[in-house]
């Protein structure tokens, strides 16, 4: 069983203008509002490429329960951790340029936090978590560390999507797979990078430190897969750039979920950029039939 964690779920109210004009009256040319949450989103894509999930974190109020109705209305499995605020909603409003306005979250007591931990403590060899996403500013600094020292615990296999001291700490627990964008690795490390190339020593450097596999995503340029047999680059689809929200956690879904069929890292990379791409490509997250389209674009290469 694959489970996906969200500490910060929200609903995205998705709004768009024609033009923003600050201090005036806007009129919505469409909106739509949508469940929202890095690993909601891994569980909704893996869901769309016939692979069952869990969907856990935590969840409050009337917002809460929009996003736990729609996930059992696209029949993904939940057990979330019932808190007492509502749960945020973000806005996303798109104009000429795209604006993102970022709710907090919910507080979350001490109590919220260990029956998350007590949900986790159940999970077994056979399953893989993945953990995707910020935390509430209610919630500690260290407590992706402590989640995982539970799965760890129990053999299971992880996952983590995040950035800065909390996906440092992960490295030594050896994640089945971590994936900042080169912008999020070079502030990992302190660095810039000028050229595809210099991103090799410093993706090398997370398996170094722990990861299993590491998947660096670079926009234009494609993506970059780390592993201990090599560096693979995918090419870049084309298509109409519609959506820059759940790209990242498509690619997620996508190596997950095929790597649990296949064992195969270069395999999982190839639909991972099937995903991610069909996802950039539309106005939600994406289709099943629309990856199965963009499946045999995928062209990896290996270059180092």
């Amino acid at each position: 069983m694959i489970y996906t964690v969200t500490l910060n779920p929200s609903i995205d109210y998705i709004v768009h203008v024609d033009q923003l004009k600050i201090g005036d009256i806007n009129r919505m040319k469409n909106d739509f509002k949508l469940p929202g949450g890095k690993g909601i989103n891994v569980s909704r894509i893996l869901q769309r490429i016939d692979n069952t999930s869990t969907a856990l974190g935590f969840l409050g109020g009337f917002t809460g329960g929009f996003i736990n109705d729609w996930l059992q209305a696209e029949n993904i499995a939940t057990n979330f951790t019932p808190v007492a605020d509502d749960t945020r909603i973000n806005i996303k409003l798109k104009a000429d340029a795209e604006t993102e306005i970022n709710g907090q979250g919910p507080h979350v007591t001490t109590a919220d936090r260990d029956h998350l931990k007590t949900i986790l403590s159940g999970v077994t060899a056979q399953d893989i978590v993945v953990f995707s996403g910020s935390k509430p500013a209610s919630v500690p600094t260290g407590f992706y560390q402590e989640l995982i020292e539970v799965v760890k615990a129990q053999g299971a296999t992880f996952v983590i999507d995040t950035t800065g001291e909390d996906l440092l700490d992960a490295l030594p627990q050896a994640p089945l797979l971590v994936k900042p964008n080169n912008h999020e690795l070079a502030d990992l490390y302190q660095t810039t990078f000028n050229s595809i190339e210099d991103i090799y020593p410093f993706g090398k450097r997370l398996l170094a430190e722990g990861a299993q596999h590491a998947l660096v995503s670079m926009a234009g340029d494609g993506a970059l897969l780390f592993t201990k047999d090599g560096i693979y680059q995918s090419n870049v689809l084309k298509r109409p750039v519609k959506n820059s929200v759940g790209a990242g956690d498509s690619m997620i879904a996508g190596f997950v979920g095929s790597f649990t069929k296949t064992q195969d890292p270069v395999e999982a990379f190839r639909w991972g950029v099937a995903c991610g791409s069909a996802t950039t490509f539309s106005d939600d997250l994406a289709t099943e039939a629309f990856i199965k389209e963009l499946l045999p674009e995928v062209k990896i290469t290996k270059v180092n």
